[in-house]
């Protein structure tokens, strides 16, 4: 899952640096005014939404679907199904959440360092494909990864 996660990453971060490049224009000061820059990551997050919602649904692995993603101000929110099998949902929040949020922060903070550093927040959003319940929600933003990844 993570794996497959990281390759995503790596196209979404492409994108923003494709952006970030193509409609970053200074200032006579060299600065970029903060309302602006407010303005061009909630742009930014909209357009990564857009473009990767054409691409859904998305297997991960064998029990988790990408299956939509919004935008709330500068958060990118990815919304996965989780296939729980026979495990009941009380079954899969306790005995998971840990082990998905440990590995989920540290996938985000690895490949969306650049996102991440620029301001721009992620949350994952895991509901159970039966009974469409929000199983977990991880909300990573810069200050999640600090000490979990080496620039």
């Amino acid at each position: 899952m993570i794996r497959n996660l990281f390759l995503l990453f790596i196209s979404v971060n492409f994108a923003f640096a494709t952006t970030q490049t193509i409609s970053h224009t200074p200032t006579k000061t060299g600065d970029f005014p903060a309302k602006e820059m407010m303005m061009q990551k909630k742009e930014i997050v909209k357009l990564v939404a857009a473009e990767i919602n054409q691409t859904l649904p998305q297997t991960v692995d064998k029990y988790t679907t990408l299956t939509h993603i919004e935008t709330k101000g500068e958060t990118l929110i990815y919304t996965f199904e989780i296939n729980t099998g026979s495990k009941s949902d009380e079954t899969i929040q306790k005995e998971d959440r840990s082990r998905m949020q440990k590995a989920v922060t540290t996938g985000v903070c690895q490949s969306s360092r650049n996102f991440l550093e620029a301001g721009i927040n992620t949350s994952y959003s895991y509901i159970s494909s039966k009974s469409k319940v929000v199983l977990f929600r991880f909300d990573i933003s810069q200050k999640n990864c600090t000490g979990l990844v080496h620039k």
